[in-house]
């Protein structure tokens, strides 16, 4: 039996890794996945690379005994970046969930660029990619010094993978502080920092890399000329299929660790750094309108182990009691980080998805509302999967029709970059008829409420 021709997209997110082979219809050939580990030291909390690159390694291998891969595409999370020479890294890659960088936090917010222009909210920990920089250069200015390249998250494995350097636009405007997106050019802390220099030319995110390095060849058993694209961060990637096929406005409410509203064709005066909202850049270089908040990690923490799929009459039954989620149960990130997350009122054990997905599907609804989505909202990822946060979101958004996508996500979006612009048709979102529960709007008026109080 004829082997399929295959795209293999190496998906680093922030808890989990995937390889998934694809074959010219979109359709999964072949996939595996670990978690990504972080390590706690020396000389700080760190992501695992070399763990990393064996799982990629080994994963090539075995995916090539069952497809002819003829394409890698690399996306990964943001608030991750490499500093190389020509042998490898010269300090490991900064888990951006450690706080040490704050250490630093008076002088770095002396230096870092202006929100007008950089469009990038002061965030926690090392979620802006140029503070962890700014204390790299101050603690390890030898090897900072030293690193050749600077290199975002995706473009350091293109360029592990083939040995070939490049910038790209979506990560470089990742809330980094590194990037002025309107105009288009490095910022004034990175010139600062001496980066502007070791940035890479920018490419396309479609763009060929170039090939695989002769020794990951031999070693996966893959063909040399196996091309590697630029590669592309995971919210942009999920956005791109959706940008050449859907009218706009629109938003794309991308979900996974991360929840982010990606309105297109919004209005970037909307935009407010005290709420976690900042301007990314698509794969076209337009700056978008987005806002965000740690969703998944926020529903995982008030599943508190439960694993029963919510239902809508549980949400009712959680309507009708009064009983609310009240952010924020992730400091990392969101318009209510700084506030502890509590629960009010009665709550089973067996309701606490039901209440999950109420409070996700609330959150989402006031960024929406920050933003003033027009147009069609369509849930892309996780949350696609959860048939009741659609309909509950859907019941919220009278005025949008509200879409669960279908078999798309980071993964699927990033092997688009294997024939753009040339897009493969794939499964059209299906819209979500609105839940009809009592008492909803009442409800958000005083879950609303609750937070002003908080606030």
């Amino acid at each position: 039996m004829a082997r399929l021709s295959a795209t293999a997209v190496f998906d680093v997110g922030k808890t989990a890794a995937k390889l998934v082979c694809f074959n010219e219809n979109s359709e999964v050939l072949w996939q595996a996945a670990m978690a990504n580990v972080v390590m706690a030291g020396p000389p700080y909390p760190h992501i695992d690379s070399a763990a990393l690159q064996g799982f990629l390694e080994t994963g090539l291998r075995e995916a090539a005994a069952v497809c002819d891969i003829a394409t890698i595409v690399v996306t990964t999370h943001g608030a991750a970046g490499a500093l190389v020479d020509e042998h490898g890294l010269v300090l490991p890659i900064m888990d951006y969930e450690w706080s040490g960088p704050l250490d630093m936090r008076d002088d770095y917010e002396s230096q870092r660029p202006p929100y007008a222009q950089s469009f990038s909210p002061s965030l926690p920990q090392g979620l802006n990619l140029g503070r962890q920089l700014f204390w790299q250069r101050h603690l390890f200015p030898q090897a900072f010094a030293s690193a050749r390249h600077f290199l975002t998250f995706p473009q350091y494995w293109g360029w592990w993978l083939t040995g070939v350097a490049a910038s790209e636009i979506t990560s470089l405007g990742c809330h980094t502080d590194l990037w002025e997106p309107l105009a288009a050019r490095p910022s004034g802390l990175a010139i600062g920092l001496g980066l502007a220099a070791k940035i890479p030319p920018l490419r396309r995110a479609w763009e060929t890399l170039g090939t695989l390095r002769s020794g990951i060849a031999d070693a996966t058993g893959l063909a040399h000329d196996v091309e590697v694209k630029v590669g592309i961060h995971d919210s942009n990637a999920s956005l791109l299929p959706h940008l050449a096929q859907q009218q706009r406005p629109f938003c794309l409410l991308s979900t996974g660790t991360w929840v982010i509203a990606l309105h297109v064709g919004g209005d970037l005066a909307r935009l407010d750094p005290q709420a976690d909202m900042l301007a990314n850049v698509a794969a076209d270089g337009h700056a978008i309108a987005c806002a965000r908040f740690m969703g998944g990690r926020e529903y995982e923490t008030l599943l508190a182990g439960e694993t029963a799929p919510p239902n809508l009459a549980d949400v009712a039954a959680l309507v009708a009691s009064g009983t609310m989620a009240l952010p924020a149960f992730s400091p990392m990130g969101g318009p209510y980080a700084t506030l502890e997350g509590r629960i009010v009122g009665p709550l089973a054990p067996a309701c606490r998805p039901a209440l999950a997905t109420l409070y996700c599907a609330l959150m989402c609804d006031d960024m929406l509302t920050r933003l003033d989505v027009r147009g069609d909202i369509i849930v892309d990822g996780n949350f696609s999967t959860n048939p009741t946060f659609p309909a509950v979101l859907a019941q919220l958004r009278p005025a949008n029709r509200v879409f669960a996508a279908q078999a798309i996500g980071t993964a699927a979006g990033a092997a688009a970059l294997a024939t753009w612009p040339l897009l493969v048709a794939g499964t059209p979102p299906v819209p979500s008829a609105p839940s009809a529960i009592a008492e909803l709007e009442g409800y958000r008026r005083s879950w609303r409420q609750a937070l002003l109080q908080a606030c």
